[in-house]
């Protein structure tokens, strides 16, 4: 039987709920977040699986994603277990390449992936991202740059923009490049 590890803890944006398999990351919750949920997604992915709460197998998890919400973070490093169709997993992996501060278009995502045509497919996708911050679907945005669509709500997804388009605070230690992710070898990467 498999067992899926779960942690909840406060953040600056609110309660976050973080799960992971043997293999890795497999879901996030956000605050006041729509749609089907943790056990939406269970049923569907990990139907039978046992939950615990776990708090120390996500220990650094926790602190990359504290770290990212306090502008220390750019990317990623934990091992993720993503369970998605192929096309989700084509959308997944550009989106994981939007740079930190920029966005594309959900017409930009769907010709990434060579599917002109799928723009409401490649939204679909973003609403069924079950790690969104480390998969930053907050980052796709309409062709005209309107908000649409996020799992946390468009005030959440606005806030992350927000945040991730400020200056840095240079008045702050800089964090070593071991903390912040940018010299490590293991980027987040899809199973």
């Amino acid at each position: 039987m498999e067992v899926l590890c779960t942690s909840r803890f406060e953040t600056p944006l609110g309660s976050l709920r973080v799960v992971s398999s043997e293999k890795g990351l497999v879901y996030i919750e956000l605050p006041n977040e729509n749609g089907r949920g943790f056990e939406g997604w269970r049923k569907t992915h990990a139907r039978g699986a046992k939950v615990v709460d776990r708090r120390a197998a996500h220990d650094d998890t926790i602190d990359q994603l504290l770290e990212f919400m306090s502008g220390e973070r750019r990317k990623f490093t934990m091992d993720l277990d993503l369970r998605a169709t192929e096309f989700q997993l084509a959308v997944y992996e550009v989106v994981a390449k939007i740079a930190y501060g920029e966005t594309l278009s959900y017409s930009d995502v769907a010709n990434a992936i060579d599917r002109p045509k799928a723009v409401r497919a490649v939204g679909a996708a973003n609403g069924a991202n079950p790690i969104p911050l480390v998969i930053p679907c907050h980052r796709v945005i309409a062709r005209g740059g309107a908000l649409q669509g996020y799992a946390g709500g468009l005030r959440l997804k606005a806030r992350l923009l927000a945040m991730e388009s400020t200056e840095p605070d240079w008045s702050r230690p800089t964090p070593t490049a071991a903390s912040a992710g940018d010299s490590s070898p293991r980027q987040a990467r899809l199973c």
